[in-house]
């Protein structure tokens, strides 16, 4: 891994007596592409606005290249930010806003001329120099901004959920071009979302946060794969998640049965959290099953079946690439490396089945949604 850039060390911020961050560790290496992931309220925006120094910590230390700076004001420091309400200047062409940050620093016009072409044609804006912002749609506009922040060439380029007002064809394209530039820049990027999809998609590390903490750091598949607690397993992507005990090095105990699996290091029987993802339980006839339940809901989901299955009254959420109909009863077969044992956590027992899942309930629990749907109305 490159040199570390950044080290948050011992964070805590606390607003009207709430504390918001309770004591974050964080090392920010050289030309990573990092992103804060995690629900409304859990304390990623704060742990970026304080990198940038639009907050400052009540106690702890930011380090930049080994250098404390906790009182060196936003203006000071090798940073840029990118906002989710883009910012630019109404009355100002394209041309003019990315220009303005080089314009204050009393670079020549001649560089400021070479150095907006470039960034126009990294963003894919050649030919808007002279295009008002009101006139681009949300995706040019977001462009726009981007290329105003890395005209200055940060070291540090923080995006506090820049594509949350834009539809989801514009934000895939967008996820694909940050990180195109990301590599093309060298820039650090650090990211901030509560979008699980485009954290997986786009970062080297993801640092997924709750209830002012950090859970876990990993690359994508890490936490994918290897999710520490309840609250990851449930956060990134579906999981089934079942009491259990691990009755010694790779048997576990659960849903009335006993299965190998791959991990070991428990006591013996000691009550554990058990994960398996939707995508790695095989349906096959009941006689051949390790479980058999019988199908509750079909959903279909374009290249494959999303099903719940009853089992002992647990639902589980399976997916399948074969159409199974409603009321059928199946078996399930589970590979011994399809069962993620973890350790029993605050978030355990709070994470249950699929008993009252839908899309429309999960929607209607998002706040982010109603935020970004009042963005998009202005």
């Amino acid at each position: 891994m490159n040199n570390k850039l950044i080290e948050l060390r011992s964070i805590v911020k606390s607003f009207d007596g709430e504390q918001v961050l309770c004591g974050i560790d964080l090392d920010i290496h050289d030309k990573e592409f990092v992103t804060l992931l995690g629900p409304s309220g859990c304390g990623k925006t704060t742990t970026l606005r304080i990198i940038g120094g639009f907050e400052t910590p009540d106690t702890g230390e930011v380090v930049f290249e080994g250098k404390r700076i906790n009182d060196v004001p936003p203006y000071k420091r090798a940073v840029n930010t990118v906002f989710q309400k883009y910012a630019l200047f109404p009355h100002l062409n394209v041309y003019d806003n990315v220009a303005f940050g080089l314009r204050l620093q009393k670079v020549s016009e001649e560089e400021i001329r070479d150095r907006v072409r470039e960034m126009l044609t990294m963003t894919g804006l050649k030919g808007f120099e002279m295009r008002k912002p009101t006139t681009l749609s949300g995706g040019q506009q977001q462009r726009v901004a981007i290329a105003r922040a890395l005209i200055n060439r940060p070291r540090v380029l923080l995006l506090d959920e820049p594509l949350g007002a834009l539809d989801l064809k514009l934000r895939k394209d967008m996820q694909n071009e940050l990180k195109r530039i990301q590599h093309a820049t060298g820039i650090t990027f650090i990211y901030v979302t509560h979008d699980q999809e485009e954290a997986l998609s786009m970062s080297d590390t993801v640092v997924v946060m709750a209830d002012g903490k950090i859970q876990q750091i990993g690359t994508p598949t890490d936490i994918y794969n290897e999710p520490v607690n309840a609250f990851v397993a449930d956060f990134i992507g579906e999981s089934n998640i079942l009491d259990g005990v691990m009755l010694g090095d790779k048997r576990a105990r659960f849903a009335g049965h006993t299965f190998d699996c791959v991990d070991g290091g428990f006591a013996k029987n000691e009550q554990v959290d058990i994960v398996i993802r939707p995508e790695d339980v095989d349906v096959v006839p009941v006689s051949r099953g390790m479980l058999a339940g019988t199908v509750s809901s079909v959903t279909f989901k374009g290249d494959y079946y999303e099903i719940i299955v009853d089992i002992a009254g647990f639902k589980w959420m399976i997916e399948t690439s074969d159409y199974v109909a409603p009321d059928e009863k199946i078996g399930l077969y589970i590979e011994p490396d399809a069962i993620h044992v973890m350790k029993k956590s605050e978030y355990s027992g709070k994470f249950g089945d699929y008993s009252t899942f839908s899309e429309e309930m999960e929607h209607l629990s998002d706040p982010e949604l109603e935020v970004e749907e009042e963005v998009v109305s202005e």
